[in-house]
């Protein structure tokens, strides 16, 4: 499977994370992940407390006060973890209906924006975004009350945003 694949579904019976969420009449779903790079700060916060609990172990010679260093280390690796297991079930979705962002992966949240609502869409890329091929879509819709107006670190902006931007603004959306 290669990467791409991983962050971008576009069939509905490949994942059963959001499948559930579509209504039958629903089509032409592009589904997408978050990029990988929603995780890089939580990574290098787990490498650098591993470098600190190595480094004040060595210091504090053992006993308690390492092994309480090593639980504070266990509790930051939980918490990668944690946000590695919710990152693969949280999906920004387009079908030819609306525009959906499902997030949580206990207490799960569902945003939905008709597609007909939506008035403009803004991608934005920060220099970081740029060398990991990243950006945020920012979306405004009819409503004073939006599910959602911004999803961050999606991949391969501007592929993506062409592809919502089609799917969003097409011919016949024009003609509704």
């Amino acid at each position: 499977m290669r990467f791409n694949q991983v962050m971008v579904v576009r069939e509905r019976t490949r994942a059963r994370v959001f499948r559930k969420y579509l209504m039958a009449n629903e089509g032409n779903v592009i589904a997408v992940r978050r990029h990988p790079a929603v995780l890089l700060r939580y990574f290098c916060e787990t490498i650098g407390g591993l470098v600190v609990a190595g480094a004040l172990t060595g210091w504090l010679g053992g006993g308690m006060a390492a092994a309480v260093v090593w639980v504070a280390w266990l509790l930051v690796l939980g918490r990668l973890l944690w946000k590695l297991l919710t990152w693969t079930v949280e999906f920004f979705i387009v079908t030819d209906l609306r525009l959906m962002y499902i997030r949580g992966l206990i207490a799960r949240r569902v945003g939905m924006i008709p597609r007909g609502k939506v008035t403009d869409i803004k991608m934005e890329r920060t220099v970081l975004g740029e060398i990991l091929d990243y950006g945020t879509f920012i979306m405004e819709s009819a409503g004073d009350d939006q599910a959602f107006r911004e999803v961050t670190f999606m991949p391969y902006p501007e592929q993506l945003y062409y592809e919502v931007s089609s799917a969003i603004f097409s011919a016949e959306s024009i003609d509704d």
